[in-house]
């Protein structure tokens, strides 16, 4: 008998490796079956203990030296030295009683020494592959000054633009923040996270923390679990199947109980269910605030609630340091559950290489800044750029054009560069202005900031912006927020320009210029009251070390902006929450019976005012819905065509339509599909994004796009928290945003 080995490689391969892994599964778990049994209790709760300081510190104390000679610390973050890493690591592997390496980790959010966009921003690209590769620069980077474990990428799902940390968020769609996260993973670990280069992704935060009250930081979380476990806890699981070695606990509780002890997320969800065998590390000190949230008594009982509900490591505050001995001791917890946190740390020790790699192998190959990684960065900032109104195509800017180069952020290196780069270095950055000063020369451009930074409330500079944009053909106004006010615990309740950018917005606008705003920002920002006096909007978000050259690239039209956003954008704070995946409610907004502030007569007749959900100032619409973004040229859409519009649990969904670029210029088109489950044993959102698709063609290029879903994929979790998919009418479109698109029904049965 004659074996077509080509045809029957696949499955040779997969199960050569299934076994490999097993076998060196097996082999890591036998190794750390010998080494607990050598250590010492002091020993095993040192691997549950992450020491560091502030993320500004320097040099190494004698206090930690001796402590790690000890056995007592099984991490260390915001060490980036690589000669105080060294030392430290031979400490610890030469004088410790065990010989255990040591873990050096950092925030890593959005690269290292070259900066890229925002994870909001980089969110905005909906490109997985460009994300990835971002996050390879990025632990490339870390590894070459011995870092090797990052806490990135954050995945929590936020519909609240006042919170500060939206600006690390993947945005508000289950769907986009799981590839994203997966994606990151990818970059971060690779397929082997002990060769060179890699470093230890940590998915973050565990769970519901952007879902914070008022979009206050670290504030209480209520979320019935059918909600949670259909839209915030999506983007977590798919970080588990990716291979996320480790988890974060976040600051908030949820539902009372605080992410650090809570028993259901890291017990019943992560470990039974998902079946995670990484280790989960609390956030900073989010042991012991559980003190402060009035859940423990003391600092004790923070240990015990914490060890209970299976916290592997405790970051910086000592809980386990002080209580984990004595609780044993008391038999309020044993030394097995001990010894299953301890094991899950070594797991991924062993698995990062760092046994065999303690010290950053090839570590000096690995340069910071070079040139592929700022073409990279470049693009990935070109990519990020959403255009939200472009007023009788004035963009992109014809090269004879006078520009007047106006704002806070057109040459301010540090804020470009946004929240969470703890290693960032303004020195690096290429602003605006020193691109456009390139680009066009010094003759066609006419710079005044106007303001000094992005909260000023000083009118000075006033008058100097004015006669810069009277000498212009056009103004260029770069606003938006400095780095700092976005990122932890920098919430905003009003979530407009700061300071006095709109007066001078307004004050510009009087000149009869044609004014492009470019937003420099961490957040949506509300423009209600400046959008009409502007031509054109790019949101930018805060793009990192490339910033000049990739808006010079948007504004001259060498690169077509693509950008799509991964958020809802309001029109005013009051509209907040708002996201398009909502639920439809029994009385529904509806354009034909809506009835505004202003169409109230006076001394009206009291009435319900159209009977349906809605603001009387600002409508039931946002200002821009989740997925748009404009383009240079035109997309068209055609001939949705549902292959089977009846189907069985085990069917597939294909859907195909045209799409077509009927304008000038070549363009990229993120093409999305939306599914609607019209009834349901509990109420489901208006719209789901279940897949999208980039799509580039040239001018007058037509290409068909087709779409496959797996029923299953229709599944949700009903009010008894069973994972189901539910026969009956379903909607689904094609579509370029969350509010258009064609439109076709199909059945389950």
């Amino acid at each position: 008998m004659q074996v077509n080995f080509k045809k029957y490689w696949g499955t040779i391969f997969f199960v050569s490796l299934s076994l490999s892994s097993f076998s060196q599964n097996k082999k890591i778990e036998t190794q750390i079956d010998k080494m607990l049994k050598s250590m010492t209790i002091e020993e095993k709760i040192g691997q549950t203990n992450v020491k560091g300081t502030s993320s500004r510190s320097k040099g190494l104390s004698e206090e930690l030296k001796n402590e790690v000679r000890k056995g007592l610390v099984g991490a260390i973050i915001n060490l980036t030295d690589p000669i105080n890493v060294a030392e430290i690591q031979k400490i610890a592997i030469e004088e410790s009683p065990s010989h255990i390496p040591l873990l050096f980790g950092r925030d890593v959010i959005h690269g290292y020494k070259t900066i890229f966009p925002i994870p909001l921003g980089l969110a905005a690209s909906w490109d997985m592959d460009l994300i990835e590769k971002t996050s390879v620069v990025a632990a490339n980077e870390s590894y070459s000054r011995s870092i090797n474990w990052t806490f990135a990428p954050m995945v929590d799902i936020c519909r609240d633009a006042r919170w500060g940390r939206i600006a690390e968020s993947p945005g508000e769609d289950p769907l986009l923040a799981s590839r994203i996260g997966a994606a990151y993973i990818k970059g971060f670990q690779g397929t082997n996270p002990s060769q060179p280069g890699r470093i230890l992704a940590c998915a973050k935060h565990f769970a519901g923390y952007g879902a914070a009250e008022g979009g206050r930081d670290y504030n209480t979380v209520n979320i019935s679990e059918s909600l949670l476990r259909n839209i915030y806890l999506k983007p977590f699981e798919a970080a588990v199947q990716a291979g996320a070695a480790t988890f974060m606990t976040s600051f908030n509780d949820v539902n009372g109980i605080p992410a650090s002890g809570n028993k259901f997320l890291l017990q019943k969800v992560l470990r039974n269910e998902w079946k995670f065998d990484g280790f989960v590390v609390s956030d900073w000190n989010s042991v012991t605030e559980m003190i402060i949230h009035g859940f423990c008594l003391d600092e004790k009982d923070t240990a015990f609630k914490s060890a209970s509900a299976g916290l592997d490591m405790e970051m910086t505050s000592q809980a386990y340091e002080h209580h984990l001995k004595t609780l044993i001791a008391e038999k309020k917890i044993t030394e097995k559950q001990l010894d299953d946190m301890v094991r899950n740390v070594l797991r991924i020790k062993f698995r990062a290489g760092i046994f065999e790699n303690p010290y950053f192998k090839d570590k000096e190959k690995f340069a910071l800044l070079d040139a592929n990684a700022l073409v990279l960065a470049k693009n990935a900032a070109v990519k990020s750029c959403v255009l939200l109104k472009n007023e009788k195509e004035i963009l992109p800017l014809t090269s004879n054009k006078k520009i007047a180069l106006i704002g806070p952020l057109a040459d301010a290196p540090r804020e470009q560069l946004g929240t969470w780069i703890f290693d960032g270095n303004k020195s690096d950055s290429q602003t605006p202005l020193k691109a456009f000063l390139q680009t066009y020369g010094e003759t066609n451009i006419n710079y005044a900031a106007g303001l000094s930074h992005s909260r000023s409330e000083t009118k000075e500079g006033f008058q100097a912006a004015i006669e810069a944009a009277k000498k212009s053909d056009i103004i260029v106004f770069f606003g938006g927020e400095e780095a700092i006010l976005s990122g932890e615990a920098h919430s905003r309740a009003d979530i407009r320009l700061p300071g006095i950018q709109e007066q001078l917005i307004t004050e510009l606008s009087k000149t009869g210029k044609p004014i492009v705003l470019i937003i420099l920002a961490g957040r949506p920002i509300t423009m209600e009251t400046i959008l009409p006096q502007v031509s054109a909007v790019i949101m930018a978000w805060h793009p990192g070390t490339m910033t000049g050259p990739a808006i010079i690239d948007i504004i001259s039209g060498k690169a077509n902006p693509s950008g799509k956003l991964p958020v809802t954008w309001p029109k005013t704070v009051g509209q907040i929450p708002i996201y398009y995946n909502h639920p439809n409610t029994g009385r529904p907004a509806d354009p034909k019976t809506f009835v505004g502030i202003k169409d109230i007569p006076i001394e009206a007749w009291q009435s319900s005012l159209g009977n349906n959900s809605h603001y009387l100032d600002a409508g039931y619409t946002p200002q821009f819905p989740f997925g748009f973004g404009l383009s240079y040229t035109q997309f068209t859409y055609t001939d949705l065509v549902i292959e089977k519009p009846k189907l069985t649990q085990k069917d597939n969904l294909v859907v195909t339509a045209t799409l077509s670029n009927t304008g000038k210029v070549k363009g990229t088109e993120t093409v999305q599909l939306y599914i609607r489950d019209i009834t349901g044993s509990t109420v489901r959102p208006i719209r789901e994004l279940k897949d999208f698709k980039q799509i580039e063609l040239n001018p007058g290029e037509i290409k068909k796009v087709q779409f496959t879903i797996p029923i299953s994929e229709l599944a949700f979790y009903d009010d008894q928290m069973i994972y189901k998919t539910e026969a009956g009418d379903f909607k689904v479109w094609i579509a370029s945003d969350a509010e258009s698109g064609l439109e076709g029904n199909f059945t389950v049965e």
